[in-house]
């Protein structure tokens, strides 16, 4: 039998680590032949875009330099798979091309969207008497994935939005005049990556002095208040919010978004920080700066979570073993057993229990006036940012892993 392995959404530190891990766990079956990588997600099903993972990892060096390179080896894609009833030619082209490689399972590395896509194309396997099985793995920066505990990629995030706030707290602190600093973090519908700002506060720092989340309705009335308390404390404020918070247009009634959407009708968010900051410099009358951490967050593998990677590679070769005894339509997760020692198991879930479903930040870890996160928040993030990776270096850089030949792309 044959296997094959894609990429899908955004970016991360530890989205590569997973498919080392189906790479690598597959290898250890002598029924296994050909561990296909599907280029550019599910459209290189689509496409028959396939290349031999056995022709681009051929060393333990390729191994550990590709585990510290983030973003993704085989490329990503947006594609929103339609419903079978609407194109069914989508699905009769993906069966062919998984027929053609003699492709007996199928694993796809994502989020919330491509959890979507493992249904549907499971369903529709069973529902044809296909015998291929398909497995989610789950990935996402945003840790808004319903029943695991936590995806692997929002530690490594985590932990490099706590550190950057660390820097800007150092920054924002030597001079003497009043300032308010507003840090945009990524977290469309969900403040998970925005909360785990906070995990500072475990070394003593104070700062983030306030924290926005989207799942508390946003007052800029509210907002101003907070920060003149907090001025009246700190000479500097460091504000954290999270992309996803909306601005009421009775409060301010520009346009701070480009109101594009992309395939998924997700819209393309980023200029809240902007937006508080004229809001700040019009009542306020102080130095005030914004800072969009934008992409960053994403792959930022040199102050990665040495904990993410190592678990992203375990939820990887689990998904393999799972498929092997038999199972399709599933999901893996992370089901935390334990905080002090930190203790996860790797476990599976119907892959319909997480597709298109959003995992909010809990109610109950938000403060009352709802620009704060409480201990629990601290405590959930924690033991997700432990641990140091020992970086290859190159010219004092951390080396990153390239292609010797580029990926089919397209129709190429």
């Amino acid at each position: 039998m044959n296997i094959a392995v894609a990429q899908s959404g955004g970016p991360t530190c530890a989205i590569n680590s997973s498919l080392l891990g189906v790479f690598r766990q597959a290898a250890k079956y002598d029924n296994v032949d050909v561990i296909y990588g599907s280029v550019n997600g599910i459209e290189g099903l689509i496409k028959n875009n396939l290349v031999n993972l056995y022709d681009i990892i051929t060393s333990d060096d390729e191994v550990e330099l590709i585990r510290q390179t983030p973003s993704t080896l085989l490329g990503s894609c947006r594609y929103k798979l339609p419903e079978y009833s609407k194109d069914p030619c989508v699905y009769e082209t993906i069966l062919k091309t998984l027929k053609e490689h003699e492709i007996s399972a199928f694993f796809y590395i994502g989020g919330n969207d491509s959890m979507d896509t493992v249904m549907k194309l499971n369903r529709y396997f069973k529902d044809n008497n296909v015998d291929i099985s398909v497995i989610g793995i789950p990935k996402t920066i945003d840790n808004d994935l319903p029943v695991t505990d936590h995806t692997p990629g929002f530690g490594s995030a985590a932990k490099y939005v706590a550190t950057t706030m660390q820097e800007i707290i150092r920054d924002s602190s030597v001079y003497s005049i009043p300032s308010v600093t507003i840090v945009e973090i990524m977290g469309r519908d969900t403040g998970w990556l925005t909360a785990s700002s906070a995990t500072l506060r475990a070394n003593g720092e104070i700062a983030p002095h306030l924290i926005y989340l989207p799942e508390r309705k946003f007052s800029v009335k509210e907002f101003l208040e907070d920060v003149k308390a907090a001025q009246e404390k700190y000479y500097a404020v460091i504000v954290a919010v999270s992309e996803g918070i909306v601005l009421d247009p009775e409060e301010f009634d520009e346009d701070y978004q480009s109101g594009k959407v992309d395939n998924f009708g997700h819209k393309y968010l980023a200029g809240v920080a902007k937006a508080l900051t004229k809001i700040v410099e019009k009542n306020l009358n102080c130095k005030v700066r914004a800072i969009e951490l934008n992409v960053m967050q994403r792959c930022a593998s040199h102050i990665s979570s040495k904990r993410d990677i190592t678990e992203a590679a375990r939820i990887g070769a689990a998904a393999v073993s799972t498929a092997m005894e038999g199972n399709t339509g599933k999901m893996m997760y992370f089901h935390r057993v334990t905080n002090h020692p930190y203790n996860v198991r790797i476990e599976t879930t119907d892959v319909e229990n997480a597709a298109n479903r959003v995992k909010y930040f809990p109610a109950e870890w938000i403060n009352e006036r709802g620009n704060d996160v409480t201990q629990e928040a601290i405590d959930y993030c924690l033991p997700l940012i432990q641990g140091e990776q020992n970086f290859h270096m190159k010219n004092g850089i951390p080396q990153h892993y390239v292609l010797k030949c580029a990926l089919p792309r397209g129709n190429e």
